[in-house]
């Protein structure tokens, strides 16, 4: 900024330097709002941001993914878009600074980020040519706004600016120009045309309407084998456990997709494929016309740390996968179902937990209702016994039966184990923590799971005292979590309590603490307690 005698301000910025690093963000914006907008005629996989986003999930290390589903949960993808923007306005406030003093550098710069969103979406899967055409659009948007601007800021370091010395003599310096209201009005309408083109392409790009549309045409089928009713004491009733059953708003969602996939029943379709006799491909109409499976099943995910809350409990609907195993003709030597998801996630899971007579389901209700469009709608699968990333593959289209040893998916391509059974553990739930407890009868409460085994006791110790056992509430199925608690006498002083799981094959839970790379956390839940 100048001064009122066209120096230079106290800080040392001028104005023109200020507006060229605001020349910067207003033309990266105007990019990022073109290719989103032009994304809208191509595919919402073909936008810049999202594309390169994407890319980077895909090629990120291991530790560093699970560092970031540790530390944000299930708002990873929120901290991946708030760290993508800061490191776009850096990157496009730089632009501005290098087109202002070493022109055409920052034009070049834009240009080549444009290159790496055209590189980005030519590899999303399921790409075609057409998906580098939102990003060759953004860039040279970026480019032309980034000059025009520029172009407006006045000349710079070319104004004299005069000024009185303390003794009386005049001195002439050179000033910072300035910033021309040319420049003022073009920023601020192309700012604002940025902002509104960009929110409708956005809006457009994201316009659920369809499939929410067709989601609520959805009838879902009487199950032909329902699942047996809950019993009353399956919950402990106690304020601030955990239900038995996770509604859908609360049930944890872990998965790559930065965009939600838009499916409808009428679009969608199953192809199976592979080491079978037969190959075919289902559609919606095939899939509800065949008998239908209810059941609760617990479904975990492999980041979940000890005492996390990547879990949940629900009530399934779908077809049993073995059927449709069955009717494909599995040929000898097939081990792995490769599915995928339709925005290229794939997974591998081992054939034996599909075909040993636990209820795999190719799913599509949850709850009581179709699925909800983030856990997968239409048609997603649950596999009892299996962390999610070898079992769970939402908005499902493509099954290749093959073998371990010939094909690689998603996760265990990036150093996860390949068959990913589901830890026996359990977990404190409350009360919590946070606070002073009053001393006398405190109830603990938590949960235990033990998929496809059960559980069949839970243990709490207070400080190094014994194990003592826990009081269990009913128990509906091997694959399904089961709750528990246990009334404390606690007395003043800081106390930690810890709790484990026994299953009903005798496995105790193990202390031993592990990470949850490359196949599942394991260490004891505890928790400190300060009595008053």
């Amino acid at each position: 900024m100048t001064s009122a005698t066209g120096r230079r301000s106290p800080t040392g910025i001028g104005a023109s330097t200020v507006a060229a690093l605001v020349a910067g963000l207003i033309a990266v914006g105007a990019a990022l709002a073109a290719g989103e907008l032009v994304a809208v005629m191509v595919s919402p996989d073909a936008t810049p941001f999202l594309a390169v986003g994407s890319t980077v999930v895909d090629h990120t290390p291991t530790a560093v993914r699970e560092w970031a589903i540790t530390t944000f949960g299930t708002s990873d993808k929120v901290a991946l878009f708030t760290g993508m923007a800061v490191i776009i306005a850096l990157i496009a406030a730089g632009c501005g600074l290098l087109e202002r003093r070493w022109p055409p550098v920052g034009s070049v710069v834009i240009a080549v980020f444009g290159l790496l969103g055209v590189l980005a979406a030519l590899g999303r899967p399921g790409s075609t040519a057409s998906f580098a055409v939102p990003s060759i659009a953004a860039a040279i948007v970026g480019v032309v706004v980034l000059r025009v601007l520029i172009g407006l800021i006045g000349a710079r370091g070319t104004t004299p600016a005069t000024a009185t010395a303390t003794d009386g003599t005049d001195t002439t310096e050179t000033a910072d120009a300035g910033v021309s209201r040319r420049f003022v009005i073009t920023a601020a309408a192309i700012a604002a045309g940025a902002a509104a083109v960009g929110a409708i392409g956005r809006a457009l790009i994201a316009d659920a309407a369809a499939t929410v549309a067709d989601r609520a045409r959805v009838l879902l089928p009487t199950p032909a084998h329902p699942a047996p009713p809950v019993p009353a004491d399956a919950d402990l009733h106690v304020p601030g456990a955990t239900r038995f059953v996770t509604p859908n708003a609360d049930f944890y969602r872990i998965d790559t997709a930065l965009q939600v996939p838009r499916l409808t029943t009428e679009g969608w379709s199953l192809r199976v494929h592979g080491m079978v006799d037969e190959e075919f491909t289902l559609d919606w109409d095939d899939l509800v016309a065949m008998p239908m499976t209810e059941r609760l099943v617990t479904l975990t995910c492999v980041s979940n740390e000890v005492g996390g809350d990547l879990i949940g409990n629900a009530r399934w609907l779908g077809v049993r996968m073995a059927d449709l195993l069955e009717r494909a003709g599995v040929r000898p030597g097939a081990s792995m179902l490769l599915s995928t998801s339709s925005d290229g996630w794939t997974c591998g899971t081992p054939v034996s937990a599909i075909t040993d007579n636990r209820d795999a389901l190719l799913a599509i209700g949850m709850n009581g209702e179709p699925l909800p469009i983030e856990h997968g709608y239409p048609v997603r699968q649950v596999v009892p016994g299996l962390y999610g990333y070898v079992s769970a593959t939402k908005w499902v289209v493509d099954w290749e039966l093959t073998t371990f040893s010939k094909a690689r998916a998603y996760w265990t391509d990036r150093g996860w184990s390949a068959t990913g059974p589901i830890k026996i553990a359990s977990r404190i739930d409350r009360p919590s923590s946070r606070g002073d407890l009053p001393a006398g009868n405190v109830v603990i409460a938590g949960t235990a799971w033990c998929q496809h085994v059960g559980i069949e006791a839970v243990q709490v110790r207070v400080d190094d005292g014994p194990w003592q056992p826990a009081t269990l509430a009913a128990d509906y199925s091997e694959d399904t979590w089961r709750l528990w608690r246990f009334d404390w006498a606690a007395t003043p002083g800081v106390h930690r309590v810890a709790c484990r799981a026994v299953g009903k094959d005798g496995r105790v839970q193990t202390s031993q603490i592990a990470d949850p790379v490359p196949d599942g956390a394991t260490g004891l839940h505890s928790r400190q307690f300060t009595v008053t």
